[in-house]
């Protein structure tokens, strides 16, 4: 049965309340511009912030008092073309709040409190991805504690040491590591059985971590007995530049 508070709502009414209701779950205080609190908590979502060319954010996010990031709400409907309000939502990004001079917003999302698109504009090739919801104040100010992002720390990754492995494997790291850098995520490493796919992984994993500051990544398997065999390789592994094991970094 509907909510009863939502019966006489506007569907943009809907999604702001929605939206609300993640932001709080993760970490931060919603508030109106006329009764911002900055005690509250260190992460503040104000709603309806006003712009210098007159125009209003839907909201806004501070983090330590200082304006990270914008958030274009938009109702359910348009849920199948967030992607075509982005450049709405960078005009944003780029905008003076009124009463502040600040800097843009590297933080962006796009959401209507059921599908959320999130850009990071300190990215070498900026560009929108489908996130589960609002990341927390505190990633915010971890992530601005760094000069670069993840994908522009991927640009500054050093020429692969290809001692102690095979051609193929040397192929299949640097091939995955100039997708990163051409912005293409997704990839796809063929190898022979027998030909050393787990130890090129964990190279490339090594590498992310140390020289990316990658923070965590998922590494999957289908059957146990292949989570065993990779518990093994990963104790086991010294890469070439560092005489201590894996689990010693």
């Amino acid at each position: 049965m509907p909510d009863k508070n939502t019966l006489n709502q506007t569907p943009e009414q809907q999604a702001r309340d929605a939206i609300d209701r993640q932001l709080t779950a993760a970490g931060w205080a919603v508030q109106e511009k006329s009764q911002i609190n900055w005690h509250v908590s260190p992460g503040i979502a104000v709603r309806h912030y006003p712009m210098q060319d007159g125009s209003e954010s839907d909201y806004v996010l501070f983090v330590d008092r200082k304006p990270v990031g914008i958030i274009e709400a938009k109702r359910e409907e348009e849920g199948q073309r967030l992607t075509s309000v982005e450049d709405q939502s960078s005009g944003y990004a780029t905008s003076k709040l009124k009463h502040l001079q600040n800097a843009p917003h590297p933080f962006v999302y796009e959401s209507t409190g059921v599908l959320t698109h999130f850009t990071d504009y300190r990215d070498p090739k900026p560009r929108s991805r489908p996130v589960f919801t609002f990341h927390r104040p505190e990633t915010f100010r971890e992530w601005l504690g760094k000069e670069q992002s993840l994908r522009a720390r991927l640009h500054s990754i050093p020429e692969l040491n290809q001692r102690g492995l095979r051609e193929c494997q040397s192929i299949a790291i640097n091939n995955l590591e100039g997708s990163f850098r051409d912005a293409r995520p997704r990839a796809l490493i063929q190898m022979a059985t027998g030909s050393g796919k787990t130890f090129a992984a964990i190279t490339s994993i090594y590498r992310l971590l140390k020289h990316g500051d990658a923070k965590r990544i998922l590494f999957l398997v289908d059957t146990r007995n292949l989570g065993e065999q990779a518990e093994q390789e990963f104790r086991a592994y010294t890469p070439n530049d560092d005489n201590r094991k894996f689990t010693e970094l």
